[in-house]
């Protein structure tokens, strides 16, 4: 730290004083970013700037621009260049990952000759050049082994929540693009912690993809699923009752709620939307079975069709209401790991059509597990003393079921 300016360092303070504000924080957090980025540069290459040294193993070569996120805004810092090899600054590893899995990708797609103008922008806007093939073959090792590794690795403890969804990439096979289907996994521990628990990619979201899937979970270790939460694909469903025997299916509230307003005319729709989600604001299950059948007979002899879709999804819709209420809001629907699809799709579509399946596993595979680690590194979903109840829940039903018996 010693190569920051202390007149740089002395403006900054008077700015804390006269300002106060974000950009001060921002370019503060900027002055120091860059200043960590030269020591490191010191110890890589084994000089300071124009030292001479009979340790100097390398030479500094210029800068390139590289944006960085964080809490205060984006940051333009100035990433110092080798004359031999490379440098990245370890502030910015948590995400190197994805970003050299999107790098592999890319130069893949070069590779196979399915090059577009919108990976030519990425490749710019990243500050690549040109990559051999023999490098772009260890990029993608490397990165394999890791992800590979926390694909099949053993799953620790209960999980009485999971969620499961699918989201489809278009991937070159066979001499055509296909669209396959790419199934994520993600759960909540006994302890109130989230992780994701598996992916994988197949040819079709069909029932027997999804019970390979569920089965190779339950090998590493998954037990203690209490609610599935997923949309209502036959295939998905069928194959929950037979891998997670005793665990309860959770029908997406959203889903629902879109099957039942397609049946009504748009005109009538913000109505209905209305009245249906009366039935959600209920303090209790019973209540909101009550309210559900009121709703029905309230409006089914204007919209037969969607009471119909409302009715058959009673049992299904509302099996959320059987857990601890502070849990509703998150396990009612797919929205936890909608908006997790949402950033792979996002990534997805820069690459567009990707030139094998490894690549689709390479790329996404990487942005689960830095999902998985931010979670691991941040709050619990649900609180400790929330998900006890959750199993002092069924301990008190214990006895009734003894006796029952």
């Amino acid at each position: 730290m010693a190569s920051i300016d202390k007149f740089t360092l002395l403006e900054l303070i008077r700015k804390v004083g006269l300002e106060g504000d974000v950009d001060f924080l921002r370019e503060g957090l900027k002055v120091l970013a860059e200043a960590v980025m030269d020591v490191e540069v010191s110890q890589q290459i084994g000089a300071e700037r124009f030292e001479r040294t009979e340790n100097r193993k390398n030479y500094r070569n210029g800068y390139r621009n590289r944006e960085w996120d964080t809490r205060v805004g984006t940051i333009d810092l100035q990433i110092p260049k080798l004359r031999k090899g490379s440098y990245f600054p370890s502030l910015l590893e948590p995400r190197r990952r994805a970003e050299k899995a999107l790098l592999s990708v890319v130069q893949e797609a070069y590779v196979h000759g399915v090059s577009t103008r919108k990976v030519d922008e990425l490749v710019e806007s990243l500050g690549i050049g040109g990559m051999s093939k023999s490098e772009v073959s260890r990029i993608c090792k490397e990165l394999d082994d890791v992800v590979q590794a926390f694909k099949n690795r053993p799953l620790e403890g209960e999980f009485p929540y999971i969620w499961l969804d699918a989201t489809f990439p278009k991937v070159r096979e066979g001499g055509r693009v296909q669209t396959m289907a790419f199934v994520i996994a993600i759960g909540v521990k006994s302890t109130g912690e989230r992780e994701v628990l598996g992916f994988d990619l197949g040819t079709s979201e069909d029932g027997s993809f999804w019970l390979t899937f569920l089965r190779s979970l339950v090998a590493r270790g998954l037990r203690g699923v209490k609610l599935a939460i997923s949309d209502a694909h036959e295939g998905l469903r069928a194959a929950i009752e037979t891998v997670l025997v005793g665990s309860t299916w959770q029908r997406c509230r959203v889903h629902v709620m879109r099957n039942v307003l397609s049946q009504v005319p748009k005109a009538s729709q913000a109505m209905v939307s209305s009245i249906v989600r009366t039935i959600f604001a209920q303090p209790t299950q019973e209540a909101a079975k009550q309210q559900l059948s009121l709703v029905v007979q309230q409006l089914e002899g204007r919209f037969p069709k969607a009471m119909g879709v409302l009715k058959r999804a009673e049992e299904d819709v509302l099996a959320y209401m059987g857990f601890p209420r502070e849990h509703w809001k998150q396990i009612c629907s797919r929205n936890p790991l909608e908006r997790l699809n949402r950033e792979i799709r996002r990534r997805m579509e820069v690459v567009g059509i990707f030139p094998n399946r490894d690549a689709v596993i390479r790329l996404v595979g990487a942005i689960l597990q830095e999902q998985h680690e931010e979670w691991m590194v941040g709050r619990r979903y649900f609180s400790r003393e929330s998900m006890a109840k959750l199993t002092g829940e069924q301990t008190l039903l214990a006895p009734t079921s003894i006796l029952q018996k």
